[in-house]
């Protein structure tokens, strides 16, 4: 028997990708998909793409619709979702918050960084980062799963195993991350206008973005140890995608076999983590639930270099989302989201 699954929020780039997703999903049946700018209208006259595919009409969110379901996505902004879970409750559908409302684990910290008071503190407290290679126990049980966000799912899964196993030194990583331009989201601004951001590459928020806390907070609970980084993000004339390289001091012996080696020991049986002997593309991961890593050595600076590759809608929002929700209602892990990349 299929499990009844809503969003809201759908006509978002990340709604979008979901309704793309879940359409094809045999698991489930998309009973909502609200929208309150376009409430009315079919998903189709929003997003052409899925003319005849998907002409769901998109609703107002009503919060009764959404107690009938067993799983409901919220693809909404920041300082948003958190009232939308406010009024579900916990004890309705499962939910999965795609913002960064509930990432943070603390109140104070989510405030500190997004300027934001926290309306249930005691919630985000209790939510479960929905990062699959990590945390597959806590998620399957999770009535609140907090999608990570799409730098930090490429950074961590990038950095973790080095980390973990003491590879590299935890004094002076970084990690510079260039992402299309749909990770800013489906309403044009002036840097993301496409006369500024064709033919132009350029970093934002250095030092102080807010995904720096996410992975700091992760990768010390990962590993057990004080993780603190500098994180440059940089926006790229691209549509889709996520190139990650970070660095950190090697520790003496260090080899580039030791670390290949650690890589493919923790992520072996890893359906979406594909090793790579070579530095990852972006093209090469389009449209699929991937994300391709490449560890090394370079020898004569001393550095561990890691590099992944996601495309930032899928396995860095939609396809991660879909994913913990395979392991929330017992699928096998991989349904619905094994696409084979997009080429060229």
């Amino acid at each position: 028997m299929a499990s009844d699954v809503g969003i809201v929020g759908a006509t978002g780039y990340t709604g979008s990708e979901l309704t793309r997703i879940l359409i094809q999903h045999d698991g489930v049946d998309l009973k909502l998909i609200t929208s309150r700018s376009y409430a009315g209208k079919r998903i189709s006259d929003v997003h052409p793409y899925l003319e005849g595919v998907c002409d769901m009409q998109l609703t107002e969110t009503d919060v009764e619709e959404i107690a009938a379901l067993d799983l409901v996505f919220l693809a909404l902004p920041h300082g948003v979702s958190m009232d939308y879970v406010k009024k579900i409750g916990m004890d309705g559908p499962r939910i999965i918050d795609l913002s960064g409302d509930f990432r943070l684990g603390e109140s104070r910290t989510y405030e500190q960084w997004y300027e934001v008071e926290h309306v249930l503190p005691d919630v985000i407290d209790n939510a479960v980062y929905g990062l699959p290679e990590f945390f597959r126990r806590d998620i399957a049980q999770a009535r609140l799963v907090a999608n990570p966000g799409c730098y930090p799912t490429a950074s961590i899964l990038a950095l973790a195993p080095a980390i973990t196993e003491g590879l590299g030194e935890l004094t002076g990583i970084c990690v510079d991350a260039k992402s299309g331009v749909s990770g800013a989201g489906a309403k044009p601004t002036a840097v993301t206008h496409f006369p500024r951001a064709n033919e132009d590459l350029r970093a934002y928020k250095v030092g102080v973005h807010r995904h720096t806390p996410e992975m700091e907070l992760v990768l010390s609970r990962i590993s057990g140890k004080d993780v603190r980084l500098l994180f440059t993000p940089h926006l790229v004339p691209l549509n889709r995608g996520i190139l990650t390289t970070a660095y950190l001091q090697a520790v003496e012996g260090t080899t580039d076999e030791a670390v290949w080696s650690a890589y493919e020991r923790r992520y072996a049986g890893e359906p979406f983590i594909r090793m790579v002997r070579h530095p990852p593309s972006v093209q090469a991961v389009r449209g699929s639930n991937y994300c391709d890593i490449c560890p090394m050595v370079v020898e004569r600076t001393g550095h561990v270099t890691l590099l992944s590759a996601m495309d930032n809608l899928v396995k860095g929002a939609a396809g991660q989302a879909v994913q913990n929700m395979n392991i929330m209602l017992g699928f096998e892990e991989t349904r619905g989201i094994s696409h084979v990349p997009l080429s060229p």
